[in-house]
């Protein structure tokens, strides 16, 4: 239940029925069916305003109001099925019933019949079922408005039904709250990237279109990107990617973030309809990718075959290999200017020139790592009682750690295939 809830109930409780009546006299329903429910629901609760979003089955008639069944084979076509929809209570004092069309109408393509993407069937049209003759003349009025966006870009007529709300039925337990319970998924992305205007509000009362420009990606077209595939509107799973993985990102290939309508001048085989999608394209042509939320370790083991194919460096990052000794890198990296040598995948920092010694062992050796850089497992392949040394960001296997440095201190044994190395002097602080 959303905070707004529990402070009504907090409020009846306090003051009694006849203020809380004063209250809630604004609240709202609207039903709404784009497509499978487990994004639209959560889209809707982040709509300040909107004080529940429940997914649940509506229209339909002779068909039971369950998953299962509107999910049959047979009832895929069945014009009387029930639709998935979400029911939104929503405030009016703190959000129109407007607000709500907008973002209904540009989070899907109301142009498709019994369809979003690759969900087929009559359990997925676009639908709105309204409460009062208000809502419908506000339906009526922003669909007119946004038919006149989709023409101009070259879509065809909304298929939109719109009726009164007859019965709602809420769906199962399992599919409220679907993306909160499945935090490592991907937020369905059908939308047409046809927007109002956020800025001015036209005669009509309604957002004026904006022409989006084509996008500039000139500079994707020249060596390796990581493209991210994020949502116009609200997407969880992008947001958790942002936080857990591009913010503390700092490799070489450069990651941008692009939606499904800015992929312009580059060649893109992965379907669109999915955010976060992650594509490792080069001269502007997409190597492989990967639709839906990554964690770390899957996200930097794709960026490891992107980056280094089938060479040392990966088989060392992933298959726990060894360095040669004196290797290339190693004669490269042994006798570097003062710097800092960073994970060669995320470009976090792992160790400083300033702990550097030499072990003549023909590998790196360090006193310590950078500090929250790197971790230790046991590790007694070989037959032998070893610690291992793992990067923390990326996960990939570094070395190991010894007890025989100078002086007393430990020994990090550090393969240096899987470095690269930063002038102090260039650092970005």
């Amino acid at each position: 239940m959303k905070i707004y809830s529990l402070l009504l109930i907090f409020f009846f409780s306090m003051f009694g029925s006849s203020a809380i009546t004063e209250a809630t006299i604004h609240s709202e329903k609207i039903i709404l069916g784009s497509g499978c429910f487990w994004g639209a629901e959560k889209g809707y609760e982040s709509l300040p305003g909107v004080i529940d979003a429940v997914s649940g089955y509506a229209d339909g008639e002779g068909v039971r109001p369950t998953y299962r069944e509107i999910t049959k084979l047979k009832n895929r076509f069945n014009p009387n099925n029930h639709a998935e929809v979400v029911e939104v209570t929503y405030n009016k004092n703190i959000i129109s019933t407007e607000d709500i069309l907008i973002h209904y109408l540009e989070s899907h393509d109301p142009t498709q019949v019994n369809r979003q993407g690759n969900d087929i069937g009559t359990q997925y049209r676009s639908i709105i079922l309204f409460s009062n003759e208000e809502q419908r003349l506000m339906i009526l009025n922003t669909i007119s408005i946004y038919q006149a966006l989709l023409t101009d870009a070259g879509y065809g007529k909304i298929a939109t039904e719109v009726k009164p709300i007859q019965e709602f039925y809420k769906a199962e337990n399992y599919h409220q709250d679907y993306i909160k319970k499945n935090p490592n998924g991907y937020c369905p992305d059908h939308s047409t990237g046809v927007t109002f205007s956020k800025d001015k509000k036209g005669t009509s009362g309604l957002k004026p279109p904006f022409a989006e420009a084509t996008f500039d990606n000139s500079s994707l077209l020249k060596g390796k990107h990581i493209l991210v595939m994020v949502s116009d509107g609200y997407c969880p799973y992008c947001e958790k990617f942002e936080k857990e993985i591009a913010s503390q990102y700092t490799g070489t290939i450069p990651l941008v973030n692009r939606t499904a309508s800015q992929l312009n001048d580059l060649i893109i085989k992965t379907p669109k309809w999915a955010t976060p999608t992650i594509l490792f394209i080069e001269d502007g042509t997409e190597v492989f990718g990967n639709q839906g939320y990554m964690t770390p370790k899957e996200f930097y083991k794709a960026l490891g075959k992107f980056k280094l194919g089938n060479t040392e460096a990966y088989k060392v990052a992933f298959a726990d290999g060894t360095d040669a000794r004196f290797c290339k890198e190693y004669e490269i990296f042994k006798n570097t200017p003062d710097g800092v040598f960073v994970d060669k995948l995320s470009g976090a920092a792992l160790f400083d020139t300033k702990d550097r010694f030499n072990s003549s062992t023909g590998w790196l050796s360090f006193t310590k790592s950078v500090d929250d850089s790197v971790y230790t497992k046991p590790d007694n392949s070989y037959g032998m009682r070893r610690t291992e040394i793992r990067s923390v960001t990326s996960d990939i296997h570094l070395g190991h750690v010894f007890s025989d440095g100078p002086n007393g201190m430990p020994r990090y044994c550090i393969n240096a295939t899987v470095l690269e190395f930063i002038k102090r002097a260039d650092i970005k602080i």
